[in-house]
């Protein structure tokens, strides 16, 4: 099987980002997205696709689609005065069947109310954060798919109160479910950290076992960080490929993982 994670950037680079999508479709297994929006209103905002999910619905029409929005009424920098979420999707091919889907929180809840008027970045840290959880049969066995975004502040992603606490949470997800598990995304988390050895305790994080150099691209600035993305795979997935090709269509690489259990 064939796993694909990215986070989208929102569509910023829209038709180069559809275009991958649709390479990839060709024998893509499972699409794992994050920062999807999804909105009635078709419109770029700040460079963002208002309605992305929608794009890549009708791109994918051979998978069904799962949206899991993690808060609604913000474009991640402001309040908008129309309907709009924002979340991770996940995309799995119509001949697999998919037993279950759930979006779990792992940093505040989805009724995002912040405290003080939102202004630029000031209260993204407000911003609640969810893994979205698949339980889909490979043959005759299950496996759980967990299509994290994880809690993001500005500047370096070392560990914070609020990392570690996500971390813990993922992990108990993770450790509650007795089958084979992948569990991919953007971690906004620095390779040596505290909050990812507890995500590593048990899991094989790939990043590490095939000394990839980076996940991000040149159009991410805001600081030296190149590491935020990560696929980490129980003992029981059997790895045949692993990369992150320098295929540029979001400030995120892609992540590809060729597995069977």
């Amino acid at each position: 099987m064939k796993l694909v994670s990215l986070n989208t950037w929102g569509g910023k680079m829209h038709k180069p980002l559809l275009e991958f999508v649709h390479d990839q479709s060709r024998d893509a297994d499972i699409f794992c997205f994050q920062e999807v929006f999804d909105s009635p209103k078709s419109e770029f905002r700040n460079g963002f696709k208002t309605d992305l999910y929608a794009d890549l619905s009708e791109l994918l029409k051979g998978y069904n689609s799962y949206y899991a929005p993690m808060f609604t009424g913000y474009d991640t920098e402001r309040r908008v005065n129309f309907p709009l979420s924002f979340g991770q999707a996940t995309f799995v091919r119509k001949n697999i069947k998919v037993s279950s889907e759930k979006a779990i929180f792992i940093h505040g809840k989805y009724d995002y109310k912040p405290s003080i008027k939102m202004e630029g970045i000031k209260n993204a840290l407000d911003l609640p954060r969810n893994i979205q959880c698949l339980r889909i049969k490979v043959g005759k066995k299950e496996i759980l798919v967990g299509n994290v975004h994880g809690y993001w502040i500005p500047g370096e992603k070392m560990d914070t109160p609020e990392r570690i606490a996500q971390s813990k949470a993922i992990k108990k997800i993770s450790d509650s479910f007795s089958g084979e598990k992948i569990i991919c995304g953007d971690f906004n988390l620095s390779p040596n950290t505290e909050s990812l050895k507890i995500l590593e305790e048990n899991m094989k994080n790939l990043i590490k076992e095939f000394s990839i150099k980076g996940t991000r691209t040149h159009h991410y600035k805001k600081t030296s960080e190149r590491y935020a993305d990560y696929i980490l795979v129980s003992g029981g997935i059997k790895v045949k490929t692993f990369e992150v090709p320098e295929i540029i269509v979001s400030d995120h690489l892609p992540m590809i993982l060729e597995f069977s259990v």
